[in-house]
């Protein structure tokens, strides 16, 4: 298999889907930090050479890492490719973001940063009318630069080749000139003790731009965020007003929301998508 982060790449990484399995055994190991090959055979109740041919697919997309005799995390150092991260939970995705739209109203400004949920985010706002968005993110522009009454405003900044998400200091006093009603923010980890991660420090810094200039903020993150590994801190989740997800915050967590007076919704399995 070709290398996940060459460009050459990405159109076939970016129609991937995981099978079911697949995709369980992810969470199951995201949870755990790391699992034997034999264990995930009897978890699973398949063959060994099955279990390790999955484990070599997620290791090839960065999704996973291979160690002597069983799996883990991949470095913290590095996000998945963006193609990949496109094909993954796509249906989770969609559902999270047909629910925060039903939480923005009409004639709303808003903030919307980097990450493929937002990009679903974005889709589904076609719902919506007379919207003001600003974004350092050409994909989210490039969706919402049609809808009737919408008007998208592009902060400056560099461009990403990979995913076409604009950072630095440009990007930073761009926002810092407004105040909108609605931030709405992906991450790529939330820790146990409730941290927010990401992988870029440019990146992060538009978020914590974008957290202070939203009367209201939203997160929006599918289930396997959690506990996922990732270098940069952005902060706490008192930063943000409510939770946008796929599955129930995990116990461990739970706590921790409550106390942070954290709304939390789920866009469970039952949820429409529209």
């Amino acid at each position: 298999m070709k290398n996940p982060h060459r460009t050459g790449f990405m159109p076939e990484i970016s129609t991937l889907k995981l099978n079911g399995r697949q995709q369980e055994l992810l969470s199951y190991v995201q949870r755990d930090g790391f699992v034997t090959v034999e264990h995930l055979a009897t978890r699973f109740k398949i063959t060994q050479q099955t279990i390790r041919r999955d484990i070599n697919l997620l290791a090839e997309l960065n999704l996973l890492q291979r160690y002597h005799g069983g799996v883990g995390l991949p470095s913290s150092a590095e996000n998945i490719a963006y193609g990949a991260r496109q094909g993954l939970y796509s249906e989770e995705k969609r559902r999270i973001a047909a629910l925060v739209v039903e939480h923005i109203p009409d004639q709303a400004t808003l903030f919307i940063n980097l990450g493929t949920t937002n990009e679903e985010v974005a889709k589904a706002l076609s719902r919506r009318r007379n919207l003001r968005v600003i974004t350092n993110n050409l994909n989210v522009a490039a969706i919402m630069s049609g809808y009737p009454g919408c008007e998208v405003i592009i902060t400056g900044g560099v461009v990403r080749a990979r995913d076409l998400g604009i950072t630095g200091e440009e990007t930073i006093d761009f926002i810092r000139r407004f105040k909108v009603d609605f931030g709405i923010i992906g991450i790529s980890s939330i820790e146990a003790d409730g941290t927010l991660r990401d992988f870029d420090y440019r990146e992060v810094r538009v978020s914590e731009a974008i957290i202070e200039h939203s009367r209201t903020v939203f997160l929006v993150a599918d289930h396997s965020k959690f506990w996922r590994p990732a270098l940069v801190r952005l902060g706490d989740i008192s930063k943000i007003n409510a939770l946008f997800t796929d599955k129930p915050v995990p116990e461990a967590m739970a706590g921790i929301f409550e106390e942070a007076k954290i709304d939390i919704f789920v866009a469970d399995d039952g949820a429409s998508v529209a």
